[in-house]
């Protein structure tokens, strides 16, 4: 029987998120792509609260395409300077590393994060 690809990436998903922890000073900025959608999270593990999220619902007039994607990174990083989180570790979710996933991170990136 074959697995599907969210089956796969799942696993993939946690197989990164054991090496992969968010600490006060360093939290995780988790991401979730859908069919209609991006959205992020940035979480602190310890205890378990997540301190900001993102999504597309958000940003007035904004698709689901890379400038989507890319204005979502720089709400979560505008955000979470607001909360002066400067830090954060990227965790991708199972995702490959390309198209709106990158795009979230280069918005990131420009809104004055670092990871």
């Amino acid at each position: 029987m074959k697995t599907s690809r969210n089956n796969l990436r799942l696993h993939r998903k946690r197989r990164v998120r054991a090496k992969v922890k968010g600490e006060a000073k360093r939290p995780r900025l988790s991401v979730f792509k859908s069919l209609k959608g991006i959205s992020a999270q940035v979480i602190d593990d310890t205890k378990g609260k997540t301190l900001v999220f993102a999504s597309l619902k958000e940003i007035k007039k904004a698709k689901n395409n890379l400038e989507g994607a890319k204005s979502v990174g720089e709400l979560v990083a505008k955000k979470c300077l607001e909360k002066k989180i400067n830090e954060v570790v990227y965790d991708r979710s199972g995702y490959k590393y390309h198209g709106k996933i990158k795009a979230l991170a280069e918005g990131a990136r420009t809104g004055g994060l670092k990871f």
